[in-house]
């Protein structure tokens, strides 16, 4: 295998991280010995590589905090509207690279490095990925984040600072184990904490109602300290603040036993309030009814409204001083998204703070609650709906459920207004879910409490408004909107692929990094045999350079001309990693059968966390490693196929496996995969999508025209259909004599000799209870990867199918998205406008 440009000599050649100006470079590495020797260690030659990291990140953080600072000023002074994203997952990955990319640092970092005999890559090894989330939604979190700084949005994200976050997943003997992912374990220079800005947060006690208004007494008070990480936008000079709460025992926490001599016992006991902030659970797309998570949910809220609106009370810059007192201006300077259910809470806390607090009445509390506040539906899966327990919040949030009640009841008021004798209308609309134990219905909630609810891709939104909502929407069917998913181009192109971002830039210039439209205009080389040959050997250096790092990880040698073949998500029954395993399986049979015919050789990657409680997502990862285990040992099947379970997948993994892939798995079952974002990652990266008309899949063939993606499967519409008649696994299990071999191999231990029944679960569940359909999808799903088998022999073909999907990527940046939310739901302006930098004077 030749060797692949190593990424220093690469970085020499390219345009679109900026060139290194030699004072620059010359600063850089002042400064980077100054905070070696001053702030981490007094000798270098005892520095670690570690310390070198530090010093780096440090000297980068350097140029930020000017920035910071001027651009927080510049709110103060302008007072926009500001924008509160509130999510309880953030997942950030590393921060070292994006900075550099967004401050137009990295050559001369790079060069600093080299000139001193460092590594870049090396260090940038070093940091931890902050994994503050599980999927998804978290990453969403993060592409907006980036956004809504390029945008030049007064905008914030607030969370929780897990001290634990998505667990490390370990392969042992072919099972997932957890480990705790301690990521603070040797510090986090990108945060600083702001203990002046630290606030209390109540749970438990009860209520008084007084001739003067409501009183929650008698509480528990766990203070919230903030941590505020900065978020660049790319080259406009503005930082903006992810401001993520801690919690902290206050002083007096238990103490009042000191008296009968449990000191000890009190101090160990603030530990029950700080496990707030201990830990993320690592469920996606699964609700746990559990207290702490309430806690969390709670917490993260209270803190966070209690931020805005002292924010909101003083809009002077270094001053303290009570500016607004006039709340009916809130939502005019004001937005709060909600990112999920989770922050659902943000809704009564709001309407305790205005009625309770600042004295207004109910209707004009709720008239402002309503203004500000907006939701964003991620899932239409039953099981991941939130449902509180009514007990559970009367226990912990007494005040809460007094106010839920109230809106509740308000708001079947105005149902029986509009719809007169509809009772079995008022009961699917209530916020309480009665029969059994009463729950209350969190994205009700949502709904009832704000101007604007969306979905995540249009045919994600267009079911909501048909099913999970239809009362809603026709009761108020203005405040039903779409805004499909985008990512950042930042990352997910130009420091993720820097080779097709300089392919790219060469044809069209460099304005596509904050216009990803322009891309459009890769369709004018579709055909221009230079342009298809460069692409190719960008997608083949990537290949290369991933086939090298999984031999150091995996000790497989993987055939760098065989189709890498990926599928990378949460491992979950909807996303339907088992439908890929049956294809694995049938085409190992095919070679098997005819070893002497042409092949197209295939690499199948498989990754994903399993959420720990989640067996079969647990025993579907054990089947894709024992599937390796024999397919990757058969002398006949040689180098033709080969499966890798992708251990530990996280941000930084997808940052090398997605430059890396050539076909894209994307094989929910039609309706329940809300968006996806990973399939907009793989198409802007050049490579094709084998995939299902579901989520954004649907959006990306309008994009880049259906016949540039392998589209196959049942839409929405059959699945409905088939519901209606009943699916029944034994047909197709009788009727498609390669699916009946592949389910009898994996049930009669082929796959698992040494426990013949280890699978017996998986195939009971496909043959009697599937609820996501897999056999109805394979006979479909197996001739399109017989189409996506064909073209590859075509490589020149091949590359022009990517060159219009790329060329299609514009719709799915989240500048798209944010633009929209800014101007279809928050009421605000994004601007191209650039702020000075702190050296140029005002």
């Amino acid at each position: 295998m030749s060797k692949p440009l190593s990424d220093h000599d690469r970085k020499k050649q390219i345009s679109v991280r900026g060139l290194a100006g030699v004072e620059n470079v010359t600063d850089l590495k002042q400064n980077f010995n100054r905070h070696l020797h001053f702030t981490l260690v007094k000798d270098r030659n005892v520095a670690t590589k570690r310390d070198y990291y530090f010093a780096l990140a440090h000297t980068v953080r350097d140029h930020l905090v000017g920035r910071w600072i001027r651009t927080q000023q510049h709110y103060y002074e302008k007072d926009p509207k500001r924008v509160y994203y509130i999510s309880l997952e953030f997942y950030m990955g590393r921060t070292l690279q994006n900075t550099m990319v967004n401050l137009a640092l990295e050559n001369a970092c790079d060069e600093a490095m080299y000139q001193m005999g460092l590594d870049m890559e090396e260090l940038e090894d070093m940091e931890e990925d902050a994994g503050l989330g599980n999927g998804g939604l978290g990453r969403l979190a993060a592409c907006f984040l980036d956004s809504m700084a390029s945008l030049g949005l007064a905008a914030y994200g607030y969370g929780i600072r897990y001290e634990f976050g998505i667990f490390n997943q370990k392969i042992v003997n072919g099972w997932q184990v957890e480990e705790a992912d301690d990521w603070l374990r040797y510090g986090n220079p990108w945060e600083k904490a702001r203990p002046e800005y630290m606030r209390p947060i109540h749970f438990y006690g009860r209520t008084e109602h007084n001739p003067d208004g409501v009183k929650w007494v008698d509480t528990q008070v766990v203070l919230a300290l903030p941590y505020d990480t900065p978020v660049p936008g790319y080259r406009n000079n503005i930082v903006n603040t992810m401001r993520l709460w801690s919690a902290k025992a206050p002083c007096e926490f238990n103490l009042k036993d000191f008296n009968i001599g449990g000191y000890i016992q009190a101090v160990l006991d603030r530990n029950l309030a700080e496990n707030i902030s201990r830990v993320l659970y690592p469920n996606d797309n699964f609700f746990e009814g559990k207290e702490l998570r309430l806690k969390q949910e709670y917490f993260v809220v209270s803190a966070t409204l209690q931020d805005i609106i002292r924010r909101f009370k003083v809009s002077k810059f270094g001053s303290r001083e009570i500016a607004r007192t006039d709340f009916s201006k809130l939502p005019d300077k004001v937005a709060i998204q909600l990112n999920d259910t989770h922050p659902a809470m943000a809704i009564p806390e709001l309407m305790r703070v205005l009625v309770d607090e600042e004295k207004l009445s109910w209707e004009k509390a709720w008239d402002i609650c309503v203004r500000t506040c907006a939701y964003t539906n991620h899932t239409v899966l039953p099981e991941a709906l939130e449902r509180w327990p009514v007990d559970l919040i009367a226990h912990l949030l007494p005040r809460h459920l007094e106010i839920v009640y109230e809106i509740n009841r308000r708001h079947l008021e105005n149902v029986a207004a509009k719809f007169p004798g509809d009772v079995d209308r008022l009961r699917r609309m209530s916020l309480i879910e009665e029969g059994g134990q009463k729950r209350i219905n969190m994205a009700h909630l949502c709904i009832v409490g704000s101007h604007a609810v969306n979905g995540v891709a249009q045919i994600h939104s267009d079911i909501l408004k048909a099913t999970v909502f239809k009362d809603f929407y026709e009761m108020e069917p203005h405040k039903f909107q779409n805004k499909t998913n985008g990512i950042t181009p930042r990352r997910w192109l130009v420091m993720c692929n820097p080779g097709l971002a300089e392919v790219i830039a060469e044809r069209i210039g460099e304005d596509f990094i904050r216009d990803l439209d322009q891309l459009k205009r890769l369709r004018d080389f579709v055909n221009d045999d230079a342009f298809i040959r460069d692409i190719a050997k960008v997608k083949q250096e990537n290949k290369l350079k991933f086939a090298v790092h999984l031999e150091e990880h995996y000790k497989v040698k993987i055939n760098p001309n065989s189709m890498f073949d990926v599928q990378v998500k949460r491992i979950h029954e909807y996303k339907r990693q088992l439908l890929n395993c049956l294809h694995i399986i049938t085409y190992y049979n095919r070679i098997k059968r005819e070893p002497n015919k042409q092949w197209t050789p295939r690499t199948v990657m498989i990754g994903g966390k399993a959420a720990p409680g989640y067996h079969t997502a647990k025993m579907i990862i054990r089947l894709i490693t024992a599937i390796g285990e024999v397919v990757n040992h058969d002398p006949v099947v040689g180098d033709r196929l080969k499966v890798i379970f992708l251990e530990n997948y996280r941000v930084t993994l997808a940052e090398k496996a997605i430059p890396a892939a050539d076909l894209s798995e994307q094989i929910s079952t039609a309706g329940t995969e809300a968006s996806g974002t990973g399939n907009m990652k793989f198409m802007l990266n050049g490579a094709l999508t084998i995939g299902t008309m579901d989520g954004a899949n649907v959006e990306m063939a309008e994009e880049a025209g259906e016949d540039n993606l392998f589209i196959f499967g049942m839409r929405v519409d059959d699945v409905d259909a088939l519901d209606k008649k009943g699916y029944h696994a034994e047909e197709y299990y009788n009727r498609l004599p390669e699916l009946k071999q592949a389910i009898d191999q994996i049930a009669g231990g082929f796959f698992s000799p040494k426990q013949a029944d280890l699978f017996k679960e998986i195939v009971n569940m496909l043959m009697h209870h599937d609820r996501f359909k897999v056999f109805a999808d394979y006979e479909d799903y197996i001739k399109c990867q017989d189409k996506v088998n064909a073209l590859y022999k075509n490589p020149k073909e091949w590359t022009r199918k990517v060159i219009y999907n790329i060329a299609g990527c514009g719709k799915f940046s989240s500048d798209r998205t944010i633009a929209q939310y800014a101007r279809e739901i928050w009421g605000m302006e994004p601007t191209l406008e650039k702020l000075p930098a702190p050296d140029d004077k005002q």
